[in-house]
């Protein structure tokens, strides 16, 4: 007759993939029908329930017990299968990183194995806060596997880790890799010159697979946790990751992954991105964003696309254009666009939109950006000469020039204007000939400017076609030799023009956003960890020719609550 016995080992600690192996070992003894061996807790239980294994006595463990139960085909097998426990679990433990002593705490693994950056953490989630926080205290970077990690302690670690220069990735974080070193789950991956930052453990797995199926390699992947890009916590851990690998010359492709963040958060995320020259293929799942690509961002929308564009672009990185900032006198900051096309000067200010704060106009996409009188320019401003209010008893702008170029003339005359925007619109019913009269202008408003000590860039986007009656190419070759920079892409030409005019007006970064900066020597240096928690992770470092310590870690005081607050009143 089948009977099911108990033990119940208070106080006791072993990581789950220890309790899950002597789980296995006494289901596969003689005479044993099924066996559980878990910690106390009520999910845990639940489970024994399932399997018909939760006696009445099994039910008054507590979440600290080490609760083991063995369903014998007599009584005879189960105690014979307990009392086997102890010996299974001293050659469990005794299995994978060869080690003679294993330190108790984090302070004497230190002392061990001071060359260590790393401490890796996957103990109960209750405890880990207090084992990150000893980690930070002996200044070391911590990789936070541990779940069940408050809000409030993740915001707390963070800051405290940002001010020392320190990274913590987690809670929650399930795979890094670093210096060629894979942490937690992740996978064998080929070195290369594309780095990623990731609050999604199994994103940044699939993505740095398909990089290596690909062809490409990694430098470090970074992981943050889940709940690293939301608005409590400000994507700490996301912005340092994204500093480290801008400052990693070994670097040369950033890839973002997350699920899509808060606005607030990704508004910083990719403020941050822009300020670099590196390619940053952003993957926020889920996420729209303001266009396909903007400057050196580009914004994909699956896993597969941020790892074909990233071996792309690591093959063929682009190579970002100088803008000639040098050329302008001080004070010349502003862009004025005169436009005959209205669409055209619609869709250079939501282009726009994305590089200046505010861009007026006679015909603006925000009526609070209207300006307050079409025929006097002001600020930063994109004029559409093709609204009725400039066309009673007048030929349509893209028909006479004679408006435009009286405005081009005044324009350049503003000793703050830095950049003139025209469109040139060819074609049937367009002017025969625009560049005759644009080109003289064009260059008589660049000899105003130098003659007050001043560079004017005019930038001229030209619309047509070889086949039309204006000839195209004699066209644009005119407004060249006038000193213009002619572009064919209304969208080209406007990006070009945000660059420069936001170049020529930085924006002081907050100093309440800016996180003090950590030095990414560790990167390149080989790496030593100490893990507490989960042996699997020291066994998977070691065999992949890392230093690693494993910690004999053991809740404090047994898991009691009381004795545990004393303990840290007496630590100060």
């Amino acid at each position: 007759m089948a009977v099911t016995k108990v033990e119940i080992r208070s106080g006791a600690y072993y990581d789950s993939v220890v309790l899950m192996q002597l789980q296995r070992a006494l289901a596969d003894l003689p005479g044993v029908i099924d066996a559980g061996v878990v910690m106390g807790t009520d999910a845990n239980k639940e489970v024994l329930q399932q399997s018909d294994l939760l006696t009445e006595e099994a039910k008054t463990a507590q979440p600290d017990d080490m609760l083991i139960v063995v369903k014998g085909e007599d009584e005879t097998a189960a105690d014979d299968a307990l009392g086997k426990v102890d010996s299974l679990l001293s050659r469990k433990r005794g299995e994978g990183v060869e080690a003679a002593y294993l330190p108790k705490s984090i302070e004497a693994a230190v002392d061990m194995l001071p060359d260590a950056q790393w401490v890796l953490i996957s103990v109960p989630g209750r405890y880990a806060a207090g084992v990150a926080r000893q980690a930070l205290e002996h200044n070391r970077h911590v990789f936070l596997y541990s779940d069940n990690v408050s809000l409030d302690d993740e915001i707390s670690l963070k800051k405290d880790a940002a001010e020392k220069g320190l990274l913590v990735m987690g809670p929650d974080c399930g795979t890094a890799i670093v210096n060629g070193i894979g942490l937690g789950f992740a996978n064998r991956v080929r070195r290369g010159n594309i780095g990623v930052v990731a609050a999604s453990g199994t994103g940044l797995q699939q993505t740095t697979a398909r990089i290596h199926q690909m062809g490409g390699g990694i430098t470090h992947a970074l992981g943050t946790g889940g709940r690293d890009l939301k608005e409590a916590v400000g994507a700490i851990t996301a912005r340092q990751g994204l500093q480290l690998l801008i400052d990693d010359p070994a670097s040369e492709v950033i890839v973002l992954v997350s699920k899509p963040p808060a606005p607030s958060v990704a508004e910083k995320l990719l403020a941050l991105a822009r300020a670099t020259e590196k390619p940053v293929v952003v993957d926020f799942i889920g996420y729209t964003p303001p266009a396909r690509r903007m400057d050196n961002l580009y914004f994909v929308s699956t896993f597969d696309e941020a790892a074909e564009l990233a071996v792309s672009l690591a093959e063929n990185p682009p190579q970002p254009e100088p803008l000639p900032l040098e050329k302008f006198a001080a004070g010349q900051k502003y862009l004025r666009g005169l436009f005959s096309g209205g669409t055209l000067a619609f869709e250079a200010q939501l282009i726009l939109k994305e590089y200046l704060p505010d861009v007026l106009s006679n015909a603006p996409l925000d009526p609070s950006l209207k300006m307050k009188d079409a025929v006097v320019s002001e600020g930063n401003c994109i004029v559409d000469l093709g609204e009725d209010e400039f066309t009673v008893g007048r030929l349509h702008p893209m028909m006479d020039n004679d408006l435009r170029i009286r405005r081009l003339l005044k324009e350049a005359e503003d000793p703050e204007v830095a950049v003139i925007f025209l469109d040139v619109v060819l074609g049937d019913g367009a002017h025969l000939d625009p560049a005759s009269e644009l080109a003289p202008a064009i260059a008589d408003a660049k000899a105003i400017a130098a003659d007050a000590g001043r560079y004017l860039e005019v930038v001229a986007v030209v619309v047509g076609t070889d086949e039309d009656p204006q000839d195209m190419d004699a066209q644009i070759t005119m407004l060249k030799n006038a000193g213009a920079r002619v572009e064919t892409s209304n969208d080209v030409a406007t990006r070009y023009v945000g660059k420069l005019i936001r170049a020529l007006n930085p924006t002081p970064e907050s100093t309440a956003e800016k996180l003090p900066p950590v030095d990414g020597a560790f990167l390149s240096q080989p790496v030593a960890a100490i893990n507490a928690g989960l042996q699997s992770f020291t066994d998977s470092v070691a065999a992949q020719g890392a230093e690693v310590l494993q910690v004999d870690w053991r809740p404090p005081a047994g898991g009691n609550e009381m004795l545990m607050a004393i303990l840290m009143k007496m630590k100060g």
